[in-house]
């Protein structure tokens, strides 16, 4: 419980909680950007197959 009162209200706790929602953030934008791109690159294989 003292190691969560420190992440809550220390300069440090809280700048390592800005990371890790920032890390959290750009692997969620990541994925998408990926699975979008993917779901591209079959479409646009499957009308070049045809």
């Amino acid at each position: 419980m003292e190691a969560l009162k420190i992440l809550m209200t220390t300069s440090t706790g809280l700048a390592s909680l800005a990371v890790i929602a920032f890390i959290i953030g750009m692997a969620a934008f990541f994925a998408c950007l990926f699975a979008r791109k993917a779901r591209e690159d079959a479409e646009a294989a499957r009308r070049g197959s045809d």
